[in-house]
């Protein structure tokens, strides 16, 4: 990611599918400024992890999601944050994942299941700050 960015700390406040299939996903990211970042057209199931995960639910976790904690486990590594910022018409995210012996990023994955990872392992969330804007309509949960 550009070294020009400005991030910024959010959670996520929403989470639910677009579609009555429950093949689209979004979500709401909330900056402690009160800006929102609505995010949507990924995967109804990540979003269904990303629920369960902010419910604590820990079980069954997804093939992918389990291998990447095996492998951080492995080396003695935490996933300590993530960065959501856009790239072309595309969201991306960097994952940044600490050790003992310092920082390693992992750079340009689908922001959404950047996300989802963050929800399960408690990571912070920070966003490109240009992706944030004032709501007055959004409910908190």
């Amino acid at each position: 990611m550009s070294g020009n960015s400005v991030f910024v700390l959010a959670r996520v406040v929403q989470v639910g599918l677009i579609d009555d299939n429950g093949l689209e996903g979004a979500l709401v990211l909330k900056s402690e400024e009160g800006k929102t970042f609505t995010m949507r057209a990924f995967s109804g199931e990540v979003a269904l992890h990303m629920s369960r995960f902010m419910k604590g639910d820990r079980s069954s976790l997804p093939s992918v999601y389990n291998m990447v904690e095996q492998i951080a486990e492995l080396l003695g590594m935490h996933l300590n944050k993530i960065e959501v910022y856009s790239k072309g018409s595309a969201l991306r995210a960097d994952l940044h994942f600490q050790s003992k012996n310092g920082e390693t990023v992992l750079g340009g994955y689908r922001a959404s299941d950047a996300i989802a990872m963050a929800l399960l392992y408690d990571a912070s969330i920070m966003v490109e700050e240009s992706l944030l804007q004032y709501s007055d309509n959004l409910v908190e949960p």
